[in-house]
Order: C-alpha cells, then sequence, then structure tokens
C-alpha cells in the first residue's frame, strides 16, 4: 500500500501514514525549532528490505518508508526520524535513536518478516559460478569435502554482477546464496585467497549471526575459532590485503 500525506491540506490515508507523518514533524520541530516544517510527503513503499529516505525537493520533504515499519511503534518511527533527518542535514545521529531502531529491527518478528520480504520482493543478482578462472561449484565441493565432512548443502553460488574490492564475499541467508565478488575472478588472484573467502561465507552457514537486544554480531567467537583451521589462512589474508 502506498499512502501520502502532507503537513497541511490533506487528510490522511490511513492511521498508519499519519502516525509516521507525525513522528517526522515532532523530531522536525525539535532539530529546527525555529523554522517552520516544509509540507511532508510521506509514502510506505514495498521495498525489499527495511529501506527508508528522505530529500527535499521544490519545499516539500519527500519520505519513503519501508511497510515493514508500518506498524512500528510511535517511538521507533520517531527514532528513524531522528536518523533520517539528521543524515539530510548532516548532524550526527543520535545514539539513543541508532540504538532504539536497532533494537526493533533485530526483533525476531521482524527479523523473520524481513527476510520473508527479501525472499519475495527480491531478485538475487549474481553471474554463473563457473567464472573466467574459478569455479566456484567446484571449489565448493572441495572445500565441504575437506572442512565440513562433505554433510554442507551447497547453496546458490555466483560471481558478483559489479566488481567490489571492499566486498570480497557475502552470504544472503533470505535468498540461500553465496556471492563472490569478481575482482576475485581474475588469473592474478591465487586460488588459496579465493578459497578462504568461500570457507569465510561458508561457515555463516554453520554459525549463522546472533542478536542481543541493538547488537547484531556476525563474527562469533566460535565462527571466529573455526576460521583458524583453514590452511593457508595467513597467505591468504596477505594476499586479499594486496587487493
Amino acid at each position: 500500500m502506498q499512502v501520502e500525506r502532507t503537513r497541511r491540506g490533506r487528510v490522511p490515508e490511513s492511521i498508519e501514514q499519519a502516525r509516521a507523518a507525525q513522528a517526522f514533524e515532532r523530531v522536525f520541530r525539535r532539530l529546527k525549532p525555529r523554522t517552520e516544517p516544509p509540507l511532508l510527503d510521506v509514502r510506505f513503499r514495498a521495498f525489499a528490505s527495511a529501506t527508508s529516505t528522505v530529500r527535499l525537493r521544490e519545499g516539500r520533504m519527500e519520505i519513503r518508508i519501508s511497510d515493514l515499519l508500518e506498524s512500528a511503534p510511535e517511538p521507533v518511527l520517531e527514532a528513524l526520524a531522528e536518523i533520517l533527518l539528521a543524515k539530510l542535514y548532516r548532524k550526527p545521529v543520535p545514539q539513543p535513536a541508532s540504538s532504539r531502531y536497532r533494537r526493533y529491527l533485530n526483533r525476531q518478528d521482524v527479523r523473520e518478516r524481513m527476510s520473508e520480504m527479501k525472499q519475495q520482493r527480491g531478485r538475487k543478482q549474481m553471474r554463473s559460478p563457473k567464472g573466467q578462472h574459478h569455479d566456484l561449484e567446484a571449489l565448493f565441493e572441495d572445500l565441504n569435502f575437506r572442512y565440513f565432512h562433505g554433510l554442507m548443502a551447497r547453496p546458490a553460488l555466483g560471481w558478483s554482477v559489479r566488481e567490489s574490492r571492499s566486498i570480497l564475499g557475502h552470504y544472503d541467508p533470505a535468498h540461500h546464496a553465496i556471492v563472490l565478488s569478481r575482482a576475485l575472478d581474475r588469473p592474478g588472484v591465487p586460488k588459496v585467497a579465493v578459497e578462504y573467502v568461500l570457507f569465510h561465507e561458508m561457515l555463516h552457514l554453520r554459525h549463522p549471526e546472533s542478536h542481543n537486544g541493538a547488537r547484531r554480531c556476525v563474527h562469533t567467537r566460535a565462527f571466529r575459532e573455526a576460521e583458524r583451521v583453514f590452511d593457508g589462512l595467513e597467505v591468504a589474508k596477505m594476499i586479499l590485503r594486496r587487493l
């Protein structure tokens, strides 16, 4: 559902839309008490994640909020407003607002809904696992046999559409997919470096991230301990640092 509300002259189309607009207006008045709030154009969008945005255009403040947050409590909507408006006006994001917002997204029921949204709405863009120089499926089977007794079910595997040197690999639990950066599919990148990145992402299947309030731990102690068994760990890290 898409809804819209302006600060003046328009009847709210839903309770949720009105609540969100009021939250942004309250935060705006606290942030800029001497400035009259602009017209507010608030819409909930069927994004594939918890994405929310704000921008000023011709005297209107356009706010697009993931419908994941449509039923969020007012303190959470205010926290989101504090985060977005702070970024819009280039001010520090208040730590309490950031913490409150993260705690809400880390709730189990919210994480489950977010995962469902990604599965239903998001398309995983990646290229074939058989690259020009490295075959991810062959590497996965070899690593599975060497480190996981051949018992790990193979997820979707592929090379990234865009080449990235900052994110060399990631595991997407919503699509049960491992994607490695095309920057690694080069003749000058040794096999051990590609194996290590793939092994690292495979460990995310064995050791899922943990959540505790606002804290989200991706690399748990068990994860780090399991990573140390990789043969050639230091050599692989040295090669990747050069990238």
